[in-house]
């Protein structure tokens, strides 16, 4: 069992947890925002901000690797499930709750991925091509899916948005379900039109001039 965190490290700890929901919460809404918006999110001092991030990009950069982190996290557990339907379906519906997506659709190219990042980037993509496999040895996908649609198919749900942050949350799951049905063996042919390349999707993250004010 951890031992708890004494007060400084406590305060300190909470300063950062806020700041991040704060700074994720200001960048989805607007990528180019400065960071003295989140440190008035957040209801903190710009000095707190900047003892812990150098700046704009190492705080996106920050976020978007936490994101990443959740997203692995959801493909582990997902892989526990022994049905390869229902642990791909568990997969998509985890990222779709946690709304890790948002952030990649915002803040893609603003910042310089570290190495690491691009490991864990990797270890992601592993993750979520074994759970599209192993959909597929269950003989419930359709044919001519691949993990490309899975990474569009998240960002769609991703980029539904109302004011309301529960009632985007009930729409995404939603049109999840809607995916869901469509991703299954029906007799509807072929997919129209080619897959995605992953040029098409890899071009978001060059990363574009910044916009730290």
């Amino acid at each position: 069992m951890s031992q708890p965190l004494p007060g400084r490290r406590a305060q300190a700890a909470r300063n950062d947890e806020v700041i991040l929901q704060a700074a994720r919460e200001v960048f989805i809404d607007d990528p180019d925002a400065p960071v003295a918006a989140v440190a008035q999110r957040a209801g903190v001092g710009i000095s707190a901000l900047y003892r812990r991030y150098q700046g704009k990009e190492d705080l996106l950069r920050q976020l978007c690797h936490d994101g990443l982190k959740r997203f692995i996290a959801i493909a582990q557990g997902a892989g526990e499930i022994d049905d390869g339907w229902e642990a791909f379906a568990a997969f998509l519906t985890g990222v779709v709750e946690a709304d890790v997506h948002s952030l990649t659709v915002h803040l893609a190219g603003t910042f310089a991925p570290t190495p690491e990042m691009d490991q864990d980037a990797a270890a992601a993509m592993a993750l979520a091509d074994a759970l599209l496999a192993r959909a597929g040895a269950s003989g419930r996908l359709r044919p001519g899916v691949v993990s490309g649609d899975v990474t569009l198919i998240l960002e769609g749900c991703a980029a539904i948005r109302v004011p309301d942050r529960e009632r985007s949350r009930q729409l995404r799951l939603r049109y999840l379900g809607l995916l869901l049905d469509g991703l299954q063996c029906r007799e509807s042919g072929d997919l129209p039109g080619p897959a995605p390349r992953p040029a098409e999707l890899n071009w978001r993250w060059q990363q574009r001039p910044p916009a730290d004010r």
